[in-house]
């Protein structure tokens, strides 16, 4: 045994070991962060047939993660407040790196890796400027922050790279926050949500605001087809009363589209969403709300309601062949096929907000 731990770290050394890919952690089709029973919090590989490629501890409660394109690391994000991101090892479980981000930013949850892995780009909070920046870090060395650039708006939250790998799409949520204050929303009344297009250098491409009677419609997630075009899932701000669109499109160029539902089917979702994700074969839309516990499914063709997935505290979902996988704070994951729920398996974990597909 010493002798191959003298070998491999001699390979290492003079940098002809294999670098580690994601068929070395287990092969996982996505990650996702949650808590065991004991409070402790966890990054978890799940395979496409639901099962465990692997489990990782982390120091606190995970939100969001970014998966390599060619590694086996992945970038864990705090929830915010995010007061930390951690480069995570997945197939040894170690710690590559900590994410620091400068005085007066906190993370907001999110990133998104540049097509060849070199760059990540994060999604943070200016809260002494009340506006929103993306952070540049490159890869190498550690992970070390190169440069920064303004979101194009308040509160970003999910970021996404674009099918041409040149260009960002951002959620600025619009809702202004200050570690002081916590999780408390400062300028609800006045907030400005918007989408933003940027290049991997900062350069605004395009702007995307939704009209001034739905300011209180907070963009916070995004799916990527592979033509591009961007789903859009969003959190109203306003009386719960009321029951506006939660879930948008939008192509580059072009205006904004909201998809409705009946109100009563609206209300279901208590003006909250949490994910949202587009199939493979991109004929649908999933929008998940842990409020509401419910998944609704669109048809991307019509733009309306196909199909509904009743499923306790449910918020996770990507795509998987043949329609989606869902996770829920109950320990559950679930795969919705065709628009049908199949039997859920149970873990002992508390899946937390989002499942991160793994490109490998």
């Amino acid at each position: 045994m010493s002798c191959r731990r003298s070998f491999i770290a001699g390979m290492l050394a003079a940098g002809l070991y294999p670098a580690q890919v994601w068929a070395d952690a287990g092969a996982p089709a996505f990650i996702s962060a949650g808590m065991k029973p004991d409070g402790t919090y966890v990054l978890c590989g799940v395979s496409k047939r639901c099962r465990l490629a692997f489990e990782i501890a982390l120091p606190g409660r995970g939100h969001a993660a970014a998966a390599h394109p060619k590694l086996a690391e992945a970038v864990v994000f705090a929830r915010r407040p995010g007061l930390f991101a951690l480069v995570i090892n997945c197939v040894n479980g170690r710690q590559k790196a900590r994410l620091t981000a400068p005085s007066g930013r906190h993370f907001n949850g999110h990133g998104a890796f540049s097509n060849d892995g070199s760059l990540l780009f994060t999604t943070e909070n200016d809260y002494e400027a009340a506006k929103g920046a993306i952070g540049i870090w490159t890869t190498e060395n550690g992970y070390r922050r190169v440069g920064e650039f303004h979101s194009g708006g308040v509160g970003p939250h999910d970021i996404k790279l674009l099918p041409d790998g040149e260009t960002l799409v951002v959620a600025n949520g619009g809702i202004e926050t200050h570690p002081e204050t916590g999780r408390t929303k400062l300028n609800v009344p006045f907030m400005r949500p918007n989408l933003t297009y940027v290049s991997l250098s900062g350069r605004t491409r395009d702007k995307v605001k939704l009209d001034r009677s739905l300011n209180r419609n907070s963009i916070r997630h995004l799916a990527v087809t592979q033509a591009g075009s961007i789903a859009f899932a969003m959190q109203w701000e306003g009386p719960l009363s009321e029951h506006p669109p939660l879930l948008g499109l939008h192509s580059p160029g072009g205006q904004a589209g909201l998809l409705q539902t009946e109100k009563p089917v609206a209300a279901k979702m208590r003006g909250y969403t949490g994910s949202v994700a587009v199939s493979n074969d991109m004929e649908r839309i999933a929008v998940t709300s842990p409020r509401g516990g419910l998944c609704q499914i669109f048809d991307l063709r019509t733009k309306l309601l196909s199909a509904q997935r009743v499923m306790e505290d449910v918020c996770g979902v990507a795509p998987l062949e043949g329609g989606f996988l869902l996770t829920s704070g109950t320990g559950h994951i679930m795969r919705a096929v065709g628009g049908i729920g199949c039997s859920p398996n149970r873990f002992p974990i508390r899946w937390d907000n989002h499942l991160i597909p793994v490109t490998s």
